[in-house]
């Protein structure tokens, strides 16, 4: 190493060829890049679609997924199973383990399924993928003023298939209709006159309406092809049919029994923009495709669009380009900021010049990073350039301490070549054990398990990859500057000064001042308080551990608020209307556009308020949906950009109003203002299990009861809701005498009430169904299922209702299921984003559930959302933090060749916590994950100070200082590189920690854990921690007198001292001239412990 150091300090031209490349390459790397709005991650889930349509819930579950979940259970690799029955189908999600293959398990649980021996006949083939995450580019309406869905469908197509086209873009979906079909429609009394079923119809039209090859005929000229072709695409084509025809020439066409139509499905589904019934079109981003380039694009697009056409519009709904772009300035703002602060505070505290070449290892470190950073599938993300903020003030530690040492050698008259070498190598263990120690506390992030472990991942690749980057930078790059720059050559104060020169001139007046200030707080404030502690050992480490057990009690008690995850400021609300299942689609309808006229409201009362004289409206636009189904109906309002909005408007603030103005809704199953922002799911989230169907419905009303009352929740939910009113019927004795059963009668009642399906064809980019049953008017009442004419087996026909009774019963809407038993889930959010949901979930599992298990003992409680994402991450933290705190350990122990000494830097975490807990206080935010996360990251920069100390006061007892001495001259000594390291590490989080922004407000609790922790932590490494050498040494001395029975002196069981004695006692008694040496050294030491010294009390 000190080869390859001495060879780029003498020929510093090699070291220049170094940064061109780091610069060329860095900007390629950079450049390269893509941007995404959080950092991609890998699928972790399996999916299984079901689809059997005419099945019920209840029909799903027991024949399709109790029987796959059977094969599911006990697959390695799988970490839980959860699944929904519904109405015509059905989905299983299979959750994988943190670090399996996904593309491996995928195969794992298609063998799982193809092992299932049977399933019901009539159920469509199963889809098993893996379940991709979506991530949004951009969306936008397409509309226009009296225009049918039929005509925008067939827009949103043709503009689907040209923004397909375009290159970079390869996820597109069109929705805001129904599926396409056509319908036969068959009139009761027209089957009557011609004595037909409906299965007659659908036969005939699945017979004649085909696309079929029959061979080919050779002849000797030539080959033809024989086929049939006689597919129908539309409904009116299919009218000649022939149906029925008799030897006496007489036919029966399809036209003569049946109504054709191509129409819309009757599930409705149906998008309105701002008024106007329109067809939304969403675009995402695959891991290999650029999020802003995408958006602009398809913005150019919608731009050259509308200029063409007048009739028709196209609308941006959401740009999430817009909100990256104005987070990623937000964060680059702050970056500049915290590194002019840094290079302030450098400027201020030491040589110009050497600070200048310590801050010219700040780009070179960053271009060093976005070389490497593409081969880790690092974005341009919110969290990318949060790490880049973080390490901003971590990458001049190292710069700082080599250079002063090198200009410590250079003033004890070493060349400016040979003090730089010296500097460098003098410094080379801790510097790379600092570097290492770093690197090992964020490369936790890599390992944790949940959505949030995997998001900040990136942190950790960014802060790895710029820190060792930075390594090279110091070891090689920064001496050799120095070297051959003027910051080691003598001040020549005669001769005048001009351009730069001048500059560095008046730079030395000010960094002269901030020198003689760093003088006076190590002289008047540090020296005294450290006598006094030295002095009073007991009482300075009492007032530190005091502090720590008051911060700890006021987060216990509350003082302090906590919380499970962060809320990410949202641009959007989002109001969700269930209505009680079977609703017709107007009621729904009236009450979702109900409380859209109240939302306008809102929005003209908050633009008065606020943003009065901007010429800018708060909506930017209103979306209204009504469906899928007829019961359920969402409204979503986008806000302006948080960037142009006042920061009172928050999306809490305009659900709580238009939640007063609308006011309580009589007869909806649930209605939900969500305003977003929630990161790892619901606050509040508990599943209830059981098979028990009574006691698990019994125990939701409590449970949801119990939430109700409770005045800090709102938008209180389950998954249960009441489902569509069953008519269920039962045969009287006459039917069997008929020759009648269950079976057939259903048959009958589902051909013509939910229909046969007569085909399946693909017409263009849609799969079309043809479906035979009666026309909607002959099925809207329970009298036309009363005159339903059912064919016995003698030809006959009878009414239904002469032949069966019928009860009417609310059914299940959807059957869900979690590890193997029944599942309800009952969640809610947080009225005041402040209130601490950890005091709700606390008080769901000491008091709520307990009382509701006792009743009902059958019912277990599982806790979802936020709770089960912080119990994962915890769990993983548990195995990954205690490992990682053992490398750091062991890699301190390494350098000081110590086992006390490393200790003693560990026992300092904990105190840190005081300043992390009211740092939170005084910035009113709440202790939660990244908080969590910050303090995980102030582990590995804070050991970094303690290392310098405890390498200085090893040497100072090898110079021969005595115990207390060697302590106190080494925080001395050490006080202006421990201060300034610190100072440039928080500043460099100062800008963020202060940022008003909304966008910004969920990474601040992590910044505030590091600069608040380091800040503490330099007045724990420079007093707490020689006090904990001080208790060691004690512990020390008196185990060995214990031992030995002899007087034992502080210093001897100092590994410094130990050393120099194995040094004797291991030399080669060959070599009397390094024998010698040694035993001179030795001599030295013990004359200098018996001189009598000052006691470090009376200096």
């Amino acid at each position: 190493m000190r080869k390859v150091i001495e060879y780029f300090i003498r020929y510093h031209v090699a070291v220049n060829v170094i940064i061109i490349a780091f610069a060329v390459f860095g900007v390629v790397g950079a450049k390269s890049l893509n941007s995404s709005f959080f950092p991609l991650t890998d699928s972790k889930n399996v999916f299984i679609t079901i689809t059997y349509p005419g099945a019920s819930p209840q029909e799903v579950e027991e024949g399709i997924v109790l029987k796959i979940e059977d094969n599911l259970k006990g697959l390695e690799g799988v970490d839980r199973v959860t699944s929904t029955s519904r109405e015509n189908s059905g989905s299983i999600n299979v959750e994988i383990e943190k670090g399996r293959d996904i593309d491996f398990m995928l195969l794992q649980v298609k063998n799982a399924v193809d092992r299932v021996p049977t399933f019901p006949t009539g159920m469509e083939p199963l889809i098993v993928s893996k379940l991709e995450a979506v991530r949004q580019t951009i969306s936008f309406a397409i509309s226009g003023e009296q225009i049918p869905l039929a005509t925008l469908k067939q827009i949103g197509r043709q503009i689907e298939n040209d923004i397909r086209a375009i290159e970079g873009i390869s996820q597109i979906e069109i929705s805001g209709y129904p599926e396409e079909e056509i319908e036969i429609a068959v009139n009761e009394n027209n089957l009557l006159a011609y004595n037909m079923s409906f299965a007659e119809v659908s036969q005939a039209v699945g017979n004649a309406n085909i696309l079929v090859t029959g061979g080919n005929i050779k002849t000797n000229a030539e080959e033809y092809l024989i086929r049939a072709n006689n597919r129908s695409y539309y409904g009116d084509e299919l009218s000649n049919i022939i149906v029925r025809a008799n030897p006496s020439g007489q036919t029966v066409r399809l036209k003569d029994v049946a109504t054709i139509r191509d129409r819309f499905s009757e599930t409705p589904n149906a998008a309105y923009f701002n008024g106007n019934l329109s067809v939304s079109t969403t675009i995402t981003s695959t891991n290999t495709e650029d999020l802003i380039g995408s958006a602009e694009k398809v913005k150019d697009y919608i731009e050259e669009f509308n200029q063409k056409y007048d009739n028709v519009e196209l609308s941006v709904v959401s740009d999430l380009s817009e909100t990256l772009n104005g987070r990623t300035e937000l964060l680059i703002k702050n970056a500049w900021q915290g590194m002019l602060l840094v290079l302030i505070f450098l400027s201020l505290f030491l040589n110009t010049r050497l600070a200048f070449w310590v801050a010219f290892g700040l780009p070179v470190a960053f271009l060093g990073m976005f070389i490497f950073a593409g081969f880790f599938d690092v974005t341009i993300n919110v969290l990318s350039l949060f790490g880049m903020i973080i390490v901003i003030g971590i990458l001049v530690d190292d710069g700082i301490v080599i250079a002063e040492n090198i200009y410590q050698h250079y003033e004890k008259g070493k060349s400016p070549v040979q003090a730089a070498v010296d500097g460098t190598l003098e410094v080379l263990p801790p510097i790379i054990s600092a570097i290492i120690t770093t690197i090992l506390a964020f490369s936790i992030f890599l390992f944790l398990d949940s959505r949030i472990g995997e998001f900040f991942g990136e942190v950790s690749v960014i802060v790895i990859l710029t820190l060792v980057v930075s390594l090279v930078e110091a070891l090689i790059i920064l001496p050799a500057h120095l070297a051959h720059s003027k910051a080691l050559r003598p001040v020549d104060d005669t001769k005048p000064k001009e351009g730069l020169a001048k500059a560095f001139a008046k730079l030395r007046v000010i960094n002269e001042a901030g020198d003689r200030f760093m003088g006076w707080m190590r002289d008047n404030i540090y020296s005294p308080f450290m006598r006094f502690a030295l002095r009073y050992k007991m009482l300075t480490f009492g007032v530190f551990a005091m502090a720590l057990i008051l911060s700890l009690g006021s987060v216990g008690g509350g003082i302090i608020r906590t919380s499970f995850f962060p809320r990410i400021a949202s641009d959007r609300a989002s109001i969700e209307l269930l209505m009680p299942n079977g609703t017709n689609e107007k009621v729904t309808d009236s009450i979702i556009s109900l409380i859209e006229e109240k939302a306008e409201i809102v929005n003209q009362e908050l633009t008065d308020k606020y943003l009065i004289g901007t010429d800018k409206v708060l909506f930017e636009n209103i979306i209204k949906n009504v469906g899928p189904g007829s019961s359920t109906a969402t409204l979503t309002i986008n806000l302006l950009p948080g960037e142009e909005r006042p920061d009172a408007i928050t999306s809490d603030k305009v659900t709580s109003r238009l939640a007063e103005l609308v006011g309580p809704v009589i007869g909806v199953e649930s209605l939900i203002y969500g305003s977003g922002g929630n990161f790892g799911g619901s606050p509040v989230s508990v599943s209830l299990l059981g098979n028990n169907i009574d006691e698990l419905k019994a125990a939701k009303l409590e449970l949801k009861t119990a939430l109700l009352n409770n005045p800090t929740l709102k938008d209180v939910a389950d998954n249960d809701p009441a489902g569509i009113k069953e008519i269920r019927l039962q045969l009287k004795d006459n039917a069997y005498l008929l020759g009648l059963d269950l079976r057939n009668i259903m048959n009958q009642v589902r051909a013509g009430f939910f229909g046969t399906q007569a085909q399946r064809f693909q017409r263009g980019q849609d799969e079309i169904r043809v479906w035979v049953r009666y026309d909607r008017k002959n099925r809207s009442s329970i009298a036309d299922l009363d005159e339903m004419r059912i064919v016995t087996p003698s030809g006959s026909r009878v009414p239904l209702k002469e032949i069966a009774n019928y009860v009417i019963e609310r059914g299940d809407v959807a059957i869900n299921r979690l590890e193997g038993r029944r599942e309800i889930q009952v969640s809610a959010d947080m009225k005041n984003p402040k209130d601490s949901p950890t005091d709700v979930m606390t008080d769901i599992q000491n008091n709520i559930m307990p009382e509701i298990q006792s009743k009902y003992p059958t019912v277990t409680a599982s806790y979802e959302g936020q709770n089960r994402e912080l119990g994962k991450l915890t769990g993983s933290l548990k195995v990954v933090g205690l490992s990682v705190l053992a490398l750091i350990y062991m890699t301190i122990a390494f350098t000081f060749r110590s086992f006390s000494q490393p200790l003693m830097l560990i026992l300092l975490i904990p105190f840190s916590l005081t300043a992390v807990t009211w740092g939170h206080w005084l910035h009113d935010f709440p202790l939660n994950i990244l908080s969590l996360l910050g303090i995980i990251a102030l582990i590995g920069i804070m050991v970094n100070d303690g290392l310098v100390l405890i390498g200085k006061f090893n040497s100072n007892l090898r110079e021969g200082m005595k115990f207390d001495d060697a302590i106190y001259e080494a925080g001395r000594s050490r006080f202006r590189a421990i201060f300034l390291t610190s100072i440039t590490t928080i500043a460099g989080l100062t800008p963020l920690i202060f940022e008003t922004s909304r966008q910004a407000q969920f990474l601040i609790p992590m910044a505030i854990s590091i600069a608040y922790g380091i800040g503490f932590a330099t007045v724990l490494t420079l007093v707490l921690l020689p006090l904990f050498l001080s208790f060691s040494n004690k512990v020390k001395v008196g185990t060995k007198w214990l031992a030995t029975g002899n007087e034992i002196t502080k210093e001897e069981v100092e590994r410094a001292i130990k050393e120099l004695k194995d040094d004797v006692e291991l030399s080669d008694i060959s070599e009397p001239e390094t024998l010698t040496g040694v035993e001179k050294k030795i001599e030295e030491v013990s004359e200098a412990y018996e001189t009598t010294q000052t006691p470090i009390e009376d200096k």
